[in-house]
């Protein structure tokens, strides 16, 4: 299969749609052998900061001299983000080809009765084959939604189940309270393994804790107390961390924003433990390196200077108090903000956060079915700023905010990691 036709197939939405359950990927991985068997895997839930912890436990294994496989979801702009070996993206002619192994294999599931395997289930397929097809040493595997029922969640057993922090979203299928959503994120706590949790609200961190002592698994909260952080500005942050004997002085991030040196310690932690237990052999020189290169787009970067254009794929309450916290991190004379959300997400809360910081408002629609219509969510934006414009086309949304700002001004849009994608390619072309 070529690399045009292999994107149609995975992007088939209409025939291959949206569905939660291990029988499916249980099925195809049988088909296909089983290539996720026998890979060491850490495995990262939650709600907020999945990509960056992936981002930092990769780049901190790359640099300990490993082969590491990274599966992320979703991509900012280019679909073969989404798995990649040591930070370069999966060939166009190896995902073609396996792309049409799987694609046989499905053909196949349909014939002996069972439902055709979902886009998620058919990249996160890929993803498996690619890595062990590659024989890496590790895999970072971020789950899609959820946990529990999530089609990464086929996986037997990980060296370590990462839970990010944890917050309201998608609670039509996760659940609308914190301790029914801690359920789904902590599913991918397997027998006999290790938890490492970022510190979670009271009701959440029991469902976790629970669930690593019925699985028999040790359980580790991030010491997020032991941390002393000692400069964030636009070029990144500096923080000491202590843990257990280990004293780590003057680390340093280049991801900009105070969140980002939580998400580096939550990490950080993991290599700790799997280094106390011989699973990883890495030096304190090779983790610092690992930290300080770590990069991932479309979480508080900047695109274009003069004006600043920034772009965060905040998607959710707690991403946009992140957002809005680390503006304070730059200098500028006006704000003008572009803004594109889902029509499942807490808009209301999100707008309330963001839209009195800005001077101007430019309003747009996310390129995906679910967009919550630029009418409605301009509307909803009304309650707090008056100075709002809708273009729904996002080029031209983004021409209007360029129009909009002077030199000393900054741009900044957000609201969905889908909308900021296509932002940060269109960007770069204007």
């Amino acid at each position: 299969m070529k690399y045009q036709e292999a994107l149609e197939y995975i992007n088939d939405k209409d025939k291959y749609g949206s569905r939660l359950g291990l029988d499916s990927i249980g099925k195809l991985m049988s088909l296909l052998g089983n290539p996720q068997e026998g890979l060491k895997y850490i495995h990262i839930g939650g709600t907020n900061g999945k990509g960056s912890t992936s981002s930092y436990m990769a780049h901190c294994l790359e640099a300990g001299e490993y082969k590491v496989g990274l599966f992320t979801s979703p991509y900012i702009e280019r679909f073969n983000e989404r798995i990649q070996i040591n930070g370069q993206d999966i060939p166009d002619d190896t995902l073609g080809r396996i792309t049409g192994l799987i694609k046989e294999k499905a053909n196949i599931m349909v014939q002996e009765g069972y439902e055709h395997p979902t886009t998620f289930e058919i990249v996160t397929a890929i993803g498996f084959m690619y890595f062990k097809e590659e024989n890496v040493d590790y895999v970072i595997l971020e789950v899609g939604l959820g946990g529990r029922y999530d089609s990464t969640n086929i996986i037997s057993s990980p060296l370590a189940s990462i839970i990010t922090t944890l917050d309201y979203d998608h609670i039509d299928v996760l659940g609308d309270t914190l301790d029914k959503i801690a359920y789904q994120k902590a599913g991918i706590i397997k027998e006999n393994s290790m938890v490492v949790s970022y510190p979670q609200e009271a009701e959440a961190l029991e469902v976790i804790k629970k669930a690593a002592e019925e699985k028999e698994s040790d359980f580790y909260l991030c010491p997020m107390e032991n941390i002393v952080v000692k400069e964030v500005n636009g070029s990144g942050s500096t923080f000491d961390f202590y843990y257990k004997n280990i004293e780590l002085k003057d680390i340093k991030i280049s991801m900009l924003g105070e969140y980002q040196v939580y998400n580096a310690t939550l990490a950080l932690t993991t290599i700790l433990i799997l280094k106390e237990k011989g699973l990883v052999h890495i030096t304190e020189e090779q983790i610092r390196e690992g930290l300080k290169k770590t990069k991932w787009p479309g979480r508080l970067e900047v695109i274009r200077k003069n004006p600043t254009f920034l772009i965060d794929g905040a998607h959710n309450v707690q991403g946009i108090s992140q957002l809005k916290k680390a503006l304070s991190l730059f200098n500028y004379n006006k704000l003008i903000l572009g803004l594109g959300i889902l029509k499942d997400k807490d808009s209301s809360h999100m707008v309330e956060l963001l839209a009195p910081l800005a001077d101007e408002i430019v309003v747009t629609e996310v390129n995906m079915p679910r967009k919550l219509d630029a009418e409605d969510l301009a509307k909803e934006i009304s309650k707090y700023n008056q100075n709002v414009v809708v273009e729904k086309d996002i080029k031209k949304a983004i021409e209007k905010a360029l129009e909009l700002a002077k030199e000393d001004d900054m741009i900044v849009f957000g609201g969905s990691l889908y909308l900021i994608g296509e932002v940060r390619t269109l960007a770069k072309l204007l």
